[in-house]
């Protein structure tokens, strides 16, 4: 479809009432924000991305569950703080995760991987949730009673989906 231009009052008219990104009620969110699908996938990819560039902090839209994931991480060690704070101009609840590096300036992780996706979920039961590297890594699971590592799960024998590896 071309663009609109005030030519004629009915052509304004047609302008104002044809659905834009800007005039339209459908959209649940304001023109420029991004949309994500699956905001653990952008959680680890913000990580692993502010970790290849040597960067101190990674700023990330925080939620519940993104938050829990981030104190196992600082838990485990792979990272070595994590705070939620308002950011920006708009005041967004913002996580704001401070990266742990060695003296050599290696991130703590090598890798971490998205498991259980929103076109894939998996759900495990705690005899079948798998090792990461022999046990040097992690898994992060989401179960009945929160979220919590693959060691804490076989300890208490919960089962739940598995969110993510790190290693």
């Amino acid at each position: 479809p071309r663009p609109c231009t005030e030519i004629s009052n009915s052509v304004a008219f047609v302008c104002d009432s044809w659905p834009s990104a800007v005039n339209s009620r459908a959209l649940p969110r304001q023109v420029g924000e991004l949309m994500n699908s699956d905001p653990i996938a952008d959680l680890l990819a913000r990580l692993r991305n502010a970790a290849l560039a040597r960067h101190e902090l990674a700023r990330i839209p925080a939620s519940r569950l993104k938050v829990a994931v981030a104190e196992l991480l600082k838990a485990e060690g792979y990272v070595s703080d994590v705070r939620r704070e308002e950011w920006g101009p708009k005041k967004a609840p913002t996580l704001t995760v401070t990266l742990k590096y060695s003296r050599d300036r290696k991130c703590a992780f090598l890798g971490m991987r998205r498991v259980s996706r929103p076109g894939r979920r998996v759900y495990l039961g705690h005899d079948s949730i798998p090792r990461v590297l022999s046990g040097l890594g992690v898994s992060i699971l989401s179960t009945s009673q929160g979220v919590m590592t693959d060691k804490e799960a076989r300890r208490r024998k919960i089962g739940g989906e598995l969110i993510c590896e790190v290693w």
